[in-house]
């Protein structure tokens, strides 16, 4: 069930720049279970109103602490950066379906791939697939080195690959070409990312890996499912009529279910 807490705001650093990691401390973290899930964000300004979705990071019941991760774009997420350990934070969650692996067993294969700010929620979800024995092979994607960030969070979990766009880390280019690189076949696909990203997945391994789930990025209001303001159309659908809410029934979806 979701609630509402003021989640108390325990340290925050920059990771790259613009880029910062938060952690936050309540009860809230007793209901985080699915890797890909998200908060809802009350910017502690009185003239913006909406909240901000951000995905979970990681997930540390035993500390009763989450880490998000974020990038600053606006007025609301630079109002966050201005945040210190100590304060608090009106917090709703967690929001959600996230990624599901009770497919998997011991000794699969998982490919993890991520670009950019998409990157956070594969984390937690690349820890609980360790913990179940299941090898993560990951493929992440940045702008440039400057923007670079968890590289050795990331490689303490195992064999990881890198691109950056303009060549100055890793191989050149977008995550696509990091796929010749792994040491295994996979026998599950997850992803986060901008939509060109995860159509490029799609078009990659839907049909060749049986279990592939793409995790949507969208702008959203209420975060709930009862604004439509985040949905996208399926693409099996004829009629054109029919969509799905990113915030509620998502934002993690089987690949092939909806319009990219």
């Amino acid at each position: 069930m979701n609630k509402i807490e003021m989640m108390e705001i325990t340290s925050q650093r920059m990771l790259a720049p613009r880029i910062y990691e938060l952690t936050l401390k309540g009860e809230m973290v007793q209901q985080m279970d699915e890797p890909g899930q998200f908060l809802n964000l009350l910017v502690p300004r009185a003239d913006l109103l909406l909240r901000r979705p951000i995905s979970i990071n990681h997930i540390d019941k035993a500390e009763g602490t989450c880490r998000i991760i974020y990038r600053v774009e606006g007025d609301g997420t630079a109002a966050f950066a201005q945040m210190q350990a100590g304060e608090k934070l009106n917090v709703m969650g967690p929001l959600g379906k996230g990624f599901s692996y009770s497919q998997l067993n011991t000794g699969d294969v998982a490919y993890i791939i991520g670009g950019g700010i998409g990157i956070p929620p594969l984390y937690e979800l690349s820890k609980q697939l360790v913990a179940k024995g299941i090898k993560p092979i990951h493929f992440l994607g940045y702008a440039s080195n400057e923007v670079k960030y968890y590289e050795e969070e990331f490689r303490a979990l195992g064999e990881t690959h890198i691109a950056t766009d303009d060549g100055s880390y890793g191989v050149h280019g977008h995550v696509g070409y990091l796929f010749e690189h792994a040491s295994a076949p996979a026998d599950a696909v997850f992803s986060c990312g901008s939509n060109g990203l995860l159509r490029a997945v799609e078009n990659e391994f839907l049909g060749k890996v049986e279990h592939v789930q793409l995790s949507l990025e969208a702008r959203m209001a209420c975060g709930m499912g009862a604004c439509y303001a985040c949905v996208n159309k399926l693409r099996d659908d004829e009629t054109g009529l029919k969509s799905v809410k990113v915030c509620d029934e998502g934002p993690v979806f089987p690949a092939g279910k909806v319009v990219l």
